[in-house]
């Protein structure tokens, strides 16, 4: 619908000379101000101004005042918001369509608003005009004229939009209107409104024209910016386009003359031409020409395309059929092992026992190998030695903390980013079928919605369902039944029964004193050596006495990582003392370690010896430790028994027992029936902030309380261990190794032990056993008649 609001269509400009009204109805404007000289088109609501040009067109006025509202809408704008200087207005074309005001209006004049006839809609006010003179003589205005009419033309070629604007100027006032060129030089810009009413607000010529010229300059700046980028990202593009351009020509002329293929035909050939170095299975290779024939029909540019080529990437990456020659030689193995790894004497006999029996049978297949040991003892380095002494490839990862068992089978090839399995890409990295695989840390698997990658572990670690292993991703069955597959753990107790079946378990305990001082002076040494940068001799000496006591006090873990760390901050500390001047050789002697490394971590224990203590042998993590248990008679007011020293559950049962035991017991163990009555009997295990649990203290805590009893000290230089029944039964424990290692590094000599453990026992090491006194008891009795 087109209605107009006033009949009568002015075409001519209007010009400051024409007699304006004293009184003006007022419009505001939101975006930024109109400048005299200025014709621009305005839209507006026609609801909310109706009644402003009803008014106009009732008065038979032409003229209409417009001042600039700051950070509000036209409609919403208040006669407190607009500015106190506007310009003076001639309508155009005024019209209505579809419920809105669409107008023409040129810039007149000036004005400043004096006082508001009308508040409210439609706005009024009584007004004053500052007309100009056209001419002025002043050399200031020239050379402000000359300076905003030469940065004009400047804009003109960095952006021709500003032509059109220039050309109307140009026609309707010239370069002779000093103030109608400033007004348009500043309508020009893309300045923000504060900005350009600014300009509006300065009344005086000159300051205008100079505050003009300003925002022109910053208008030139910005422009040559964009022209610049605008130039150099067209350079780019023109640029790809010529070379992509020259890239099919030259594909077309190749193709042409028989020279080349495209990229899909170069691509399935590289594949083919893998594939012919292989010994592909019938069904792998029915699966590859499948999807060898469904690549040639396909874009290149469909997503589906991609899917396919990396799925054939993988699929032509695995070394299928290709295996490594075994080196089976025994006596390579045993120098590799010896050379690698210090002590381990057991490890290494079953390792060199494993490859004999390999040897046999003609090759190393279907093995599945655990070792178990506390930290640092050399579990990870020992399956390097391993595949060193094969001639096999080595691929190691961790599984601690794994969660997802998409890492062990692979995503399925329809999520994006779907990879295949650890399994898959140990083969594809390692290039043959039958490398050493090392499942690190594989007693801490977790678990989670996404699965249980313990359990995805039973398949591969299987000799008998291995040999057809199917990953998700490469959905076809791989065979890993010649992959020699070597797991660590520092336990066993988290690791899925099932899954610890299929495992043969090579124990690994902690290294005695003396193994650990030729480790340090064989391996470690020279190591952080070599990474400092120093010579193996002339620079540094470390006296064996030194070592020996970094191993007592500052590094007695049943490892060498903590030994490792401590030679490394002494060679570390040595070197900074060269590079102050101090002359070679850095020595290191025993009273000199707390200059490098602080006070001793350990103490010297003492071996604690009164009535109501005696001695157990633990396990641990981190190797075997001694265990003193103390008894006391708290008070004789009430009967009881109390224990501390954060026990767990098995342990405080165990305590139970041996307090029961000994209760019912009393005369066979020689105890006044009258002790226990009215006894309030505590029982400690040191230290209270080590969490303790296990049944292998249950004899000590008997042997205890039987010595607070009896007011009678238990023999000295004696430690035990084994489990106590209500019956008085001396039951089997476990750690019996690193307890006996605990036992000797404490100097401890006599040592009871469970009859069942005799043959664990007897299979240690005769330099371990060596010069010990072992009593194995399978009743308590026994047990009281060594230790009193």
């Amino acid at each position: 619908m087109n209605e107009e609001v006033e009949p009568e269509i002015v075409n001519e400009i209007a010009r400051s000379a024409d007699v304006l009204p004293g009184t003006l109805y007022m419009l505001p404007v939101s975006k930024k101000p109109i400048f005299p000289g200025q014709i621009i088109p305005v839209v507006i609501d026609f609801g909310i101004w109706e009644s402003t040009f009803k008014s106009i067109h009732s008065e038979d006025m032409s003229y209409l005042g417009v001042a600039y509202a700051h950070g509000v809408d036209t409609d919403d704008a208040t006669v407190d918001q607009l500015a106190e200087i506007g310009t003076v207005c001639r309508i155009h074309q005024l019209e209505r369509q579809d419920n809105q005001i669409h107008m023409v209006v040129s810039g007149v004049q000036r004005l400043q608003i004096l006082d508001w006839v009308s508040r409210e809609r439609p706005f009024a006010a009584q007004v004053r005009y500052f007309p100009e003179t056209a001419k002025t003589g002043s050399n200031q205005i020239k050379g402000y004229t000359t300076a905003i009419f030469n940065t004009i033309k400047e804009l003109l070629p960095l952006n021709p939009m500003y032509g059109e604007e220039l050309k109307m100027f140009l026609n309707n006032f010239g370069t002779a209107d000093p103030s109608r060129l400033a007004d348009f030089g500043a309508s020009m810009t893309t300045a923000d409104a504060s900005e350009l009413q600014d300009i509006m607000d300065t009344i005086d010529l000159a300051p205008r024209m100079k505050k003009a010229l300003v925002l022109l300059r910053k208008e030139v700046e910005i422009a040559k910016v964009q022209s610049d980028i605008r130039t150099h990202i067209e350079s780019e593009l023109s640029q790809h386009q010529r070379e992509n351009l020259l890239r099919e020509q030259l594909k077309f002329i190749q193709k042409e003359l028989g020279i080349s293929k495209d990229d899909r035909e170069a691509e399935i050939e590289g594949f083919r031409n893998r594939l012919a170095q292989l010994t592909v299975p019938e069904h792998a290779s029915r699966k590859i020409d499948e999807e060898m024939e469904k690549m040639a029909m396909l874009e290149r540019g469909s997503p589906e395309y991609t899917i396919t080529r990396n799925y054939l990437d993988w699929l032509t990456s695995i070394p299928w059929g290709l295996c490594s020659e075994d080196c089976l030689d025994l006596g390579v193995a045993r120098a590799i092992l010896d050379a690698d790894h210090e002590g381990l004497d057991e490890a290494k006999q079953r390792i060199l026992e494993f490859i004999a029996v390999g040897k046999m049978r003609g090759g190393i297949s279907g093995s599945i190998v655990l070792f178990v040991g506390p930290p640092g003892v050399g579990k990870t380095s020992l399956g390097r030695s391993i595949a060193n002494a094969l001639a096999r490839k080595f691929y190691r990862f961790s599984l601690g903390g794994m969660r997802d068992e998409a890492e062990i089978k692979g995503h399925r090839r329809t999520y994006i980013g779907s990879m295949p399995g650890k399994f898959v890409q140990a083969l594809r990295e390692c290039g043959t079928s039958n490398p050493v695989i090392m499942l690190d840390e594989v007693d801490k698997v977790g678990a989670s919605y996404r699965g249980d990658p313990a359990h995805a572990l039973l398949e591969v670690l299987d000799p008998e369902q291995n040999r057809e292993y199917l990953d998700h991703y490469v959905d076809v069955r791989v065979d890993l039944s010649n992959v020699l597959f070597i797991c660590t753990a520092n336990q066993v107790d988290t690791i899925p029964v099932p899954l610890l079946d299929r495992m043969e378990e090579i124990r690994l305990s902690g290294y005695l004193t003396d193994e650990k001082i030729a480790i340090a002076r064989r391996h470690l040494l020279p190591k952080q050596v070599a990474s400092a940068g120093l010579r193996k001799r002339g620079q540094l000496r470390i006296d064996s006495n030194a070592i020996r006591r970094i191993i007592d006090g500052y590094a007695r873990e049943a490892g060498v990582r903590r030994l490792e760390k401590m030679i490394g901050t002494i060679v570390r500390k040595s070197v900074m003392k060269l590079l102050d001047g101090h002359p070679p050789p850095v020595h290191v002697k025993s009273a000199d370690l707390e200059d490098y490394l602080g006070k001793p971590r350990y103490e010297k224990e003492s071996l604690i010896a009164g009535v109501g203590v005696a001695r157990g042998l633990a396990w641990t993590a981190l190797g075997g430790s001694t265990l003193d248990i103390e008894a006391t008679r708290a008070h004789s007011f009430s009967r009881g028994f109390r224990l501390t020293g954060h026990l767990g559950e098995i342990m405080k049962e165990s305590a139970e027992i041996a307090y029961s035991y000994v209760i019912g017991n009393a005369d066979s163990l020689g105890v006044d029936n009258r002790f226990f009555e009215k006894a309030m009997i505590h029982l400690h295990v040191p230290a209270g902030a080590t969490p303790k649990d296990g049944p292998s203290a249950g004899i000590t805590i008997a042997s205890a309380l039987v010595s607070l009893a009896r007011g009678k000290q238990i023999r000295s230089s004696l430690a035990m261990t084994g489990e106590l029944s209500l019956t008085g039964q001396v039951l089997p424990v476990g750690g019996i190794r690193e307890k006996i290692v605990a036992a000797r590094r404490m100097k401890i000599r006599k040592i009871i032990l469970p009859s069942r453990n005799q043959g664990g026992y007897e299979e240690l090491p005769d330099y371990i056993r060596k010069g010990l006194d072992i009593n194995f008891v399978s009743h308590y009795q026994e047990v009281l008649e060594l230790a009193f």
